[in-house]
């Protein structure tokens, strides 16, 4: 039956909750309070069994979350110290955690013909939480807000101002949403098939964060129309780093990266070619290193990571790690994660997910 999917996993979940989820172990609360920096992602064990990895410093997986399901994005509040991770596009749940225990972890759903597009983001506040999300009956996308005052209640929604909505953030200010529209169609009754290949509108939107009213809108140039724009984060500076995914020939080398401010045009990076080629037209993860000035981005296509100097783009590095999936911010430069277990130089016997969030 069209659409049973979607919806039995829906009900399936609304039904579980909180069944499925173990807090943390009290040994947990002893190694956090002695780890620099603790890092989230979500993992699968070899038995197929989901859940949230907490990470230390040195890569060691510190405790566990058990998960109803595969997991996507994470985002956390340093106002809070609460974080949620989002189920893997078209997910209908998500998680919100604390890793110091201080509350129970909570389910929270996708309004009907509604679901996650597997990112979100915490006002600075930490009082709102928004969420990327896929009005799938409209072909639009949404950011859907929650109060986490009020046990994350959904107490509106904004328009993305395009459709295929993936990667969003919020301003330092608090002002602006960031957001990412890759311009790709999806339906959950198709599952995660892509239905507009030749006619994509990827873009990335400014939005007042109050009224949702646009304030810029950057589309692709007409020959760059497949390069999907996924991912993003922001430097110091207030400079909105964005990272792309080609659905073009695979002969082509696009620039897969660029950044803008408000108020400019959109600047490409043209990698080297064989950057390009390890990087397989992919960049599945980027961070900004705001300490440090640097940006990294991460693929699996080929396993590759990258460290791009954030004043101009300038490639400074590039090491080869197999299966390459999250990266973050680490103290000096980034924590790289790998779907075969890698983690920060240390291998555990899990496959994390393709995000990192730094708590």
């Amino acid at each position: 039956m069209i659409g049973s999917g979607l919806i039995d996993r829906r009900s399936f979940i609304r039904a579980a909750g909180l069944a499925f989820l173990a807090g943390l172990a009290p040994r947990s609360a002893f190694a956090l309070s002695r780890a620099d920096a603790v890092y989230a992602s979500g993992l699968r064990r070899a038995d197929g069994r989901f859940a949230i990895g907490l990470v230390s410093e040195t890569g060691e997986l510190i405790d566990e979350i058990a998960l109803p399901g595969r997991v996507h994005g994470l985002c956390h509040s340093k106002t809070t110290g609460l974080s949620v991770a989002f189920a893997r596009r078209p997910g209908t749940f998500a998680v919100v955690f604390d890793s110091q225990s201080r509350i129970e972890p909570r389910i929270i759903h996708a309004p009907d013909e509604r679901h996650y597009f597997g990112h979100g983001a915490f006002s600075p506040d930490g009082r709102l939480f928004y969420a990327s999300e896929n009005d799938f009956a409209a072909n639009r996308g949404m950011i859907g807000i929650y109060d986490t005052r009020a046990d994350f209640a959904r107490i509106g929604e904004i328009p993305a101002h395009g459709i295929g909505t993936h990667d969003m953030t919020v301003t330092a200010d608090g002002a602006m949403l960031v957001i990412a529209n890759g311009g790709i169609e999806t339906h959950p009754d198709f599952g995660r098939t892509k239905l507009n290949l030749d006619h994509m509108e990827p873009s990335l939107v400014l939005a007042d964060a109050k009224t949702g009213a646009l304030i810029e809108k950057h589309s692709l140039p007409p020959e760059l129309s497949r390069l999907s724009t996924r991912h993003l984060d922001i430097a110091a500076d207030g400079r909105i780093w964005f990272a792309c995914q080609y659905e073009g020939p695979r002969t082509d080398r696009p620039p897969l990266l660029g950044h803008f401010n408000k108020g400019e045009t959109l600047s490409l990076v043209q990698l080297p070619d064989s950057t390009t080629d390890r990087l397989g037209n992919y960049i599945g993860a980027i961070a900004v290193n705001r300490r440090e000035g640097l940006v990294g981005i991460a693929s699996p296509k080929n396993g590759l990571w990258a460290v791009l100097d954030g004043r101009d783009g300038r490639l400074l590095s590039e090491t080869i790690l197999a299966d390459a999936a999250g990266i973050a911010a680490s103290p000096k430069s980034f924590a790289v994660s790998s779907y075969r277990g890698d983690f920060l130089g240390t291998h555990t016997a899990v496959a994390f997910d393709q995000h990192i969030t730094r708590l």
